[in-house]
């Protein structure tokens, strides 16, 4: 009887606590609930101003730098010189002073000294028979008028290629004939008034052959070359062949 008692007093005790229970949990979530909402919710709702932070706050704060003071303005133009006219320098001339005409017309003309007048236009120590206005040392009858220098004109369009009046056939060097050296060679020559070869340049050459191509042209006679009426040296192209036999 006794411990049926005692089983039933247990038995009740945890029933009333897990009753008690099950009503305390909700009511104190509740209850958080509406202490979380208000303290969300409320500082929202109100107006005011939140309060100035102070100077322990302000200094973890860094303020930003003043802006650069603006650049100093350009300096002024510096002033122009005057443009000050150069001096104008007038060429000095050794030519002798200009004859001035007397205002008065004098009664006898007297000779200049060191003028010899035995002869019209002479000067002292001129020869006899001299041509007035010359020099001393001069030749009598001055001297003759020489004929300005002719250049050699190229053969071409009008000037005609000369007729070759001597040919010479140039002698084959024997050390090209050992080499089996053959070919033609190509000269440039200058030939006189007179038809004489006086100038030959290579213009294609040998090295074998040029020596023996320029011997032989250089004895070649052609008929002078007449430009008006009058012979000229004329500059044209030849070729010398050197073939082996």
């Amino acid at each position: 009887m006794q411990k049926r008692l005692f089983e039933d007093l247990i038995e009740s005790d945890t029933v009333a606590h897990k009753t008690n229970s099950s009503k305390t949990v909700p009511i104190s979530v509740a209850i958080h609930a509406i202490l979380l909402v208000l303290v969300i919710i409320v500082p929202l709702l109100t107006s005011e101003e939140l309060p100035e932070p102070t100077s322990a706050v302000r200094a973890f704060f860094v303020e930003p730098a003043p802006p650069p003071p603006p650049p100093p303005p350009p300096p002024p133009p510096a002033p122009k010189a005057p443009n000050t006219p150069k001096p104008v320098v007038k060429p000095t001339t050794n030519e002798p002073p200009k004859f001035v005409a007397p205002v008065e017309v004098p009664e006898e003309i007297a000779p200049e000294e060191g003028i010899d007048l035995g002869v019209e236009g002479g000067v002292p120590g001129g020869v006899e028979g001299g041509v007035p206005g010359g020099v001393v040392g001069g030749v009598v009858g001055g001297l003759p008028d020489a004929p300005p220098p002719v250049q050699a004109v190229r053969v071409g369009g009008q000037i005609k290629e000369p007729k070759k009046l001597k040919d010479v056939k140039p002698q084959y060097p024997d050390i090209a004939k050992q080499a089996r050296v053959q070919g033609v060679v190509i000269l440039e020559c200058t030939i006189s008034p007179q038809g004489k070869v006086t100038n030959v340049t290579v213009l294609r050459g040998i090295p074998l052959l040029d020596a023996a191509a320029i011997e032989a042209v250089k004895q070649w006679v052609y008929s002078p070359t007449l430009l008006n009426g009058v012979p000229v040296p004329v500059i044209m192209t030849v070729t010398v062949n050197f073939k082996l036999s």
